[in-house]
């Protein structure tokens, strides 16, 4: 393929102090990957640009830094032969060529120097082997031996060699074709995608890191059902979150059927992708319903039910992470929250919508009542245009209802407006369940809007509530 030039993908001044630093130590030099290909892609400009020279990536490296303005730092990782240098929003990552060598239980290479060709047949991707000369002599040429252009304009996701030695070499790529094929909206080669599900086992010798971090970048994509299809569709999914396939497959008994819960899962993904790119949002909608496999059950009278889906779901949740080694923070806990309380609106939406009933909701979800709304709204995923009309009207008279409880009572995250301490002084009593009770009293009473959540009225509860445990007040109190 006749070599094309490109010298406009290099209008960044930083790329003239690499061109100087490259011919003055006579170095062939490139930028290579996700650059590139971006560019090509017209994908704006990456602030990771991939520097590749044949020869020492690392004193080209101390070369740049040393004509680059603020003596940035130089970060060198001796054992991999690498240099980073952060200039500004960039970041500049400078290697040696190399080609590599894979062990069977590891996914990290042995590495020794090598020419262009070799290096850019370690790359992934085709379209991420491109590479653009930074030499004055070629400046801007773009080298690409495995026709990666054509795979561009294609919309194609391929290995420069035999994908199944590319993917049992590093499984880690079968996640990354996923992701890009997820991100850009292109398709995976079937003889690539043939391969990834020939071994898809070797996923196994993958940290938990590294998969959860591809995971994180499928989640944030605009359409995350793509890329979960296609793990689903490979086998990955099976050895990453099996809690989810579970749900797959929809049984009959006695001519009832129950829907399938792992489609309707990857719809209710879409629907919130569309409205927020919160990651932890969106993995509460990827986990809303993880009970539902093993609580469901088939009754004669009444058909498949899955009660308590959402109490056993929350706890899943925490084991799913732990797992996964993802953080057990709290960012967990919303997740957890979320799954727990997520049919909570649904039940409201449903049914005549009482004041108490949204007091209780909005007192039990606190600061993530909003996400919630959010996540159920996002589980309307019914083809029926008038239900989906009618759910989508009853959700928005829930979030009306919220609003107006919130300013009248204002119970999100309130506190009872009488401590236990106050209750103590009051009736000259020590710590006990007397307490306890007139607290939780007090607290029902301003859910189901007996008394207003105002000092006053619930002083006079209390006293109330006293009496009628046999205790007695002080005088005056």
């Amino acid at each position: 393929m006749p070599q094309q030039n490109h010298k406009q993908a290099l209008q960044d001044p930083v790329f003239n102090i690499l061109t100087e630093a490259a011919d003055e130590l006579g170095l062939d030099c490139y930028v290579i990957g996700g650059f590139v290909r971006d560019f090509l892609l017209k994908r704006g400009t990456p602030k990771d640009i991939d520097i590749v020279a044949v020869g020492s990536g690392i004193e080209l490296a101390k070369v740049v830094a040393t004509k680059l303005q603020g003596n940035p730092k130089i970060s060198i990782f001796k054992n991999f032969g690498t240099a980073m240098i952060k200039h500004g929003k960039l970041e500049l990552e400078f290697v040696g060529a190399r080609k590599e060598s894979y062990d069977h239980d590891s996914r990290k290479p042995s590495v020794e120097d090598g020419t262009l060709q070799e290096d850019q047949e370690r790359r992934d991707f085709t379209i991420n082997a491109l590479a653009l000369s930074l030499n004055q002599s070629n400046l801007g040429d773009l080298l690409d031996p495995f026709d990666g252009i054509s795979d561009l304009k294609n919309k194609i996701i391929k290995t420069p060699l035999d994908p199944n030695i590319t993917y049992s070499d590093d499984p880690l790529r079968m996640m990354r074709a996923i992701r890009f094929a997820t991100q850009l909206d292109f398709s995976i080669e079937l003889k690539s995608l043939q391969a990834i599900t020939e071994n898809k086992e070797r996923i196994n010798i993958v940290s938990k890191e590294r998969i959860v971090d591809e995971l994180n970048k499928i989640m944030l994509c605009p359409k995350p059902s793509i890329g979960l299809s296609l793990l689903h569709k490979t086998g990955l999914l099976e050895y990453i979150l099996p809690e989810l396939t579970a749900l797959e497959g929809i049984e009959e008994v006695e001519g009832q059927r129950h829907k399938d819960n792992f489609w309707h899962t990857l719809e209710v993904v879409d629907n919130i992708a569309k409205s927020t790119e919160d990651l932890w949002l969106r993995w509460a909608a990827l986990l809303h319903d993880i009970g539902k496999a093993p609580t469901k059950k088939f009754h004669k009278k009444i058909g498949w039910t899955f009660h308590g889906h959402e109490f056993v779901g929350s706890k899943m949740v925490y084991q799913l992470f732990k797992r996964l080694r993802m953080p057990l923070n709290e960012k967990m806990k919303f997740v957890q929250k979320l799954v727990l309380m997520s049919s909570r609106p649904i039940v409201l939406s449903e049914d005549f919508v009482t004041d108490s009933a949204v007091r209780r909701l909005v007192f039990d979800a606190g600061d993530f009542v909003d996400d919630l709304m959010t996540l159920c709204e996002a589980d309307i995923t019914t083809k029926n245009p008038k239900k989906q009309k009618q759910y989508k009207n009853n959700f928005t008279l829930v979030r009306q209802k919220i609003i107006e409880v919130e300013e009248r009572d204002h119970i999100r995250n309130f506190q009872p407006p009488i401590s236990g301490e106050e209750i103590m002084k009051t009736f000259s009593i020590q710590p006990s369940k007397e307490i306890g009770i007139i607290k939780a009293a007090i607290k029902e009473a301003i859910l189901e809007g007996e008394i207003p959540n105002e000092y006053k009225a619930a002083k006079s509860y209390m006293l109330k509530k006293g009496m009628e445990l046999g205790l007695q007040s002080k005088p005056g109190a």
